[in-house]
């Protein structure tokens, strides 16, 4: 099953962080412009022409990120929104976090 098909799964530390071998076959399940940080969280840049589009861009994702139960870190400027996804309470990363990032992908903004 594709990553984007699957749904996250609620998270209260109960799981596993995805050791070295996981994330990087997750990763090539994902964007390549999806980059790894710290082996423990993953971030992408998208930008827009403009400040609208940016921000339908960042309710979508809101939207999704609650349809999911998975909230990324957001930081928006002019024309640029840089998404970063990590399980907070493994302060790490999880499946969910690449499950989101496949859905982020097909939003249809990009």
């Amino acid at each position: 099953m594709k990553l984007n098909e699957k749904k996250c799964l609620p998270c209260e530390g109960n799981v596993q962080k995805l050791n070295e071998s996981q994330i990087n076959d997750l990763l090539k399940s994902i964007g390549p412009e999806w980059k790894l940080i710290d082996n423990a969280k993953i971030k992408k840049d998208f930008r827009f022409v403009n400040f609208i589009q940016t921000i339908n861009f960042v309710n979508q994702v809101a939207e999704l990120a609650e349809l999911e139960g998975h909230h990324p870190e957001l930081h928006v400027s002019y024309g640029k929104c840089e998404v970063e996804l990590f399980t907070f309470s493994i302060n790490s990363l999880s499946e969910n976090d690449f499950i989101l990032a496949a859905k982020i992908d097909n939003l249809g903004l990009i």
